[in-house]
């Protein structure tokens, strides 16, 4: 029978062999329809625009190569090439608190890993979003950024990281059911105090101020039974040229916010019919449906947790001789993504759909034209490549393919302006 190390290292080599697959296979296909654009987009997207696309898709891509190689780094490293163990020993001969050395342990992982990051993190911001002039950030505004991000992460995640080891010493078997009850919590107070609390911390809000085009976004509003507690325009210029939307929040606290760019790039009519999309995940209980997704893979993953917990062999396995709570949520989390790879596919199509389905509210709500007109603009503006590969993009994107998207909403336009035969 193969060990548990042999059996990870097999799924690691194919995990990354897979990642590594899939971005050659999108640079290649990316590189090769630079000067051709999709038929349904020739005359729309000039060719200058969609050679920006796909150069600035490639920059990404081989951005992606070099994080690829520090992320499978940093993996080995901390697994078979002893870092967490090392990293134990080093806090457990400074701190003679369990609870505590675990918690610092936790907190340490993830401080190097971003700290690991951080340079790909500025090539990213000051080379390749600025090249292709998406860039709006200042080095102190970056620095501030990540300043407010660690002080965030500490003061939310240390007590968490306490309580749940605190709870995984003291509840005995059932110790990973009150685990997944303070997550749970945890997950849903966020959601809750995301939009006054935290996120005006990053970006300042404003109501919006466009009489005439708050007066449309109510009727929309009305029409699809929303309620909010505001429309807001964010700063999102500040940091980038990209253009977005959303809503956020629970219950009385949700937001509709917009990009201050979103606003500049788009009309009256483009903007509601944006909205409206948004509002579709709404209608359809998107955000309700991944959130009950969510909680239950969280119970299952900790149920398969607290059976590790106990197993030697995982511990061994993966580079560590001591074991402990702290050693076997860093594990945990270190090794998870490598087996659960393969499901990638299914929940980006999972999320595909949504996105169809959102489109489809969106046109029984507005015109179908102005939500295709919109998505080009937004293709164009943000250069956002309109031939991914296939299988590259069955396995990421989130959202279905320019070409496909256009094409439901197009023949939905169709159906709207055929006459209905008696």
């Amino acid at each position: 029978m193969p060990s548990f190390q042999s059996i990870f290292l097999s799924a690691l080599c194919i995990a990354f062999g897979l990642k590594l697959w899939l971005l050659l296979r999108q640079m290649r296909h990316v590189w090769l329809h630079r000067d051709a654009p999709p038929e349904a987009f020739l005359g729309i997207i000039p060719l200058e625009e969609h050679r920006k696309a796909a150069a600035y898709t490639l920059a990404k891509a081989r951005l992606g190569l070099l994080h690829l190689a520090l992320e499978a780094g940093l993996l080995l490293y901390f697994t078979l090439g002893g870092g967490l163990q090392a990293l134990h020993d080093l806090i457990a001969a400074q701190v003679a608190s369990p609870l505590l050395a675990g918690t610092a342990l936790l907190l340490g992982l993830f401080l190097i890993s971003a700290v690991a990051e951080l340079p790909l993190s500025a090539l990213a911001q000051f080379r390749v979003e600025a090249r292709f002039g998406f860039n709006r950030q200042t080095p102190a505004g970056f620095f501030v950024d990540l300043m407010k991000q660690a002080l965030l992460g500490l003061l939310l995640g240390g007590p968490l990281i306490l309580l749940v080891l605190w709870l995984m010493g003291v509840m005995g078997t059932s110790w990973w059911l009150w685990v997944w009850g303070v997550w749970m919590a945890f997950n849903l107070l966020i959601l809750a105090v995301y939009p006054t609390f935290i996120a005006p911390l990053f970006n300042k809000f404003t109501p919006l101020a466009d009489q005439s085009l708050k007066e449309r976004i109510e009727r929309l509003l009305a029409r699809a039974g929303f309620q909010s507690s505001g429309v807001f325009v964010m700063d999102g210029s500040r940091r980038s040229s990209h253009g977005n939307a959303y809503f956020t929040g629970l219950g009385r606290h949700k937001r509709i916010v917009f990009f201050d760019t979103l606003l500049n790039q788009l009309s009256p009519e483009q903007i509601e019919a944006v909205l409206a999309h948004e509002l579709g995940h709404f209608k359809h209980r998107h955000i309700v449906k991944r959130i009950a997704l969510m909680f239950f893979l969280s119970l299952a993953l900790l149920a398969l947790l607290a059976w590790l917990k106990e197993a030697g062999w995982f511990y061994a396995g993966l580079g560590v001789a001591s074991p402990g709570d702290a050693q076997a949520l860093a594990l945990f989390f270190l090794a998870l993504p490598v087996f659960l790879f393969p499901v990638t596919p299914f929940m980006s199509l999972y999320s595909r759909k949504h996105e169809f389905e959102a489109d489809a509210f969106a046109a029984r709500q507005t015109q179908p034209a102005h939500l295709v007109s919109a998505l080009v603009r937004l293709y164009r503006d943000n250069a956002a490549t309109l031939t991914p590969d296939p299988v590259y993009s069955l396995f990421y994107d989130s959202h279905p393919k320019a070409v496909e998207r256009i094409s439901r909403l197009e023949a939905y336009n169709q159906a709207v302006l055929t006459p209905v035969r008696a």
